[in-house]
């Protein structure tokens, strides 16, 4: 098991090294040319600039078994359909039972912005340590879940 993590702009990055750590699993980082990170524990990998290419390399390099942290829920679907396991940086892990419902709404939602004329994209909300918690938990749920089966 490898925990593999699209870190472009991602806010969980830590948590996710220190609990991998714990747990000795290896994590990889992937990220584009304009987020180039640097890491004490992780891998990390950076692809060139482009369109989905870190979703690109990140799907490549996932096996089953891995866990990968991701925000898209198209990266998710591909994800479960290798057979890995995947979370978002709210928590909320991926399943076969919740995705189709997932990638509905992101559909319904690009849907309805771009049926509006004007759209003021204001952007996500500032992260919380409530949410930091709340992701903390749901990593460490599906960690120990597939360390101990």
């Amino acid at each position: 098991m490898r925990i593999l993590v699209d870190a472009d702009a991602c806010p969980v990055v830590r948590i996710v090294e220190r609990v991998a750590k714990e747990h000795e699993i290896p994590v990889i980082l992937l990220c584009d040319t304009n987020h180039v990170l640097r890491s004490d524990y992780s891998e990390v990998k950076v692809i060139d600039a482009g369109r989905d290419a870190v979703d690109f390399a990140l799907l490549g390099a996932c096996s089953a078994g891995d866990i990968v942290v991701t925000q898209d829920y198209g990266v998710a679907a591909m994800i479960l359909g290798k057979g890995a396991y995947g979370i978002h940086q709210s928590g909320k892990w991926y399943t076969n039972d919740n995705i189709d419902q997932l990638l509905m709404e992101r559909h319904m939602a690009g849907k309805a912005r771009r049926a509006k004329k004007k759209h003021h994209v204001k952007g996500p909300a500032k992260r919380t340590e409530e949410d930091d918690a709340r992701f903390e938990e749901g990593f460490r749920g599906l960690v120990e879940r597939e360390i101990h089966g």
